[in-house]
């Protein structure tokens, strides 16, 4: 949606026009809820989060089009209610993105589902920067300047975020390298022959 069109579209869901509110709704909701859902690991949370940030961008609509596009900073919004979340319910995740644990455990690749989990998992396994930065440069397809505006840092940063975030996703995903899908599998999983 161009960005003319969307503040035309906020200015007239502020004042009340449920159709705009609406548009911007349909719009937006899908990929905040998959934000939110893949930072929290939990549908309620994602669904409250979600609800929340539109609520609060309805009530005071503080986005500055000079500071970048919509979509970034409802995905900034998102992020901020994820962490004033886990800070509210006493479960302060330290976010810095350095610490060094061994890879996580995930279950044996016996089926597409399986496998699928155990990504999930290896995900939500990631520490906080690491998976914000992997979630909405790789799931979302954000560019990595607008990866960068929605976290807050530098390029430079956020790529040796994506980096960590790989290179523990590799290690953590290491039981599924004997496996590997083709295009005519349509899910199926084969054992590789390299």
């Amino acid at each position: 949606m161009a960005s003319e069109k969307e503040n035309g579209l906020l200015a007239r869901a502020a004042s009340g026009d449920t159709e705009a509110f609406r548009l911007l709704f349909e719009t937006h909701h899908a990929a905040m809820y998959r934000f939110a859902y893949r930072l929290t690991s939990t549908v309620d949370a994602a669904e409250d989060i979600t609800q929340e940030c539109f609520l609060r961008l309805m009530r005071s609509p503080g986005f500055d089009q000079d500071r970048g596009s919509l979509r970034q900073y409802l995905y900034g919004m998102v992020r901020n209610l994820v962490r004033q979340r886990r800070q509210a319910n006493g479960r302060e995740v330290p976010w810095e993105d350095d610490e060094e644990d061994g890879p996580a455990a995930g279950p044996d690749p016996m089926i597409s589902a399986e496998l699928s989990e155990g990504v999930q998992a290896a995900i939500a396994a990631l520490p906080p920067l690491q998976r914000e930065a992997i979630v909405l440069f790789e799931l979302e397809d954000l560019s990595l300047e607008e990866t960068a505006a929605v976290v807050g840092t530098d390029v430079g940063t956020l790529k040796s975020r994506l980096y960590r975030a790989r290179e523990r996703l590799r290690r953590s995903l290491a039981p599924y390298r004997s496996y590997s899908r083709t295009p005519e599998s349509r899910g199926a999983i084969h054992e590789s022959t390299e």
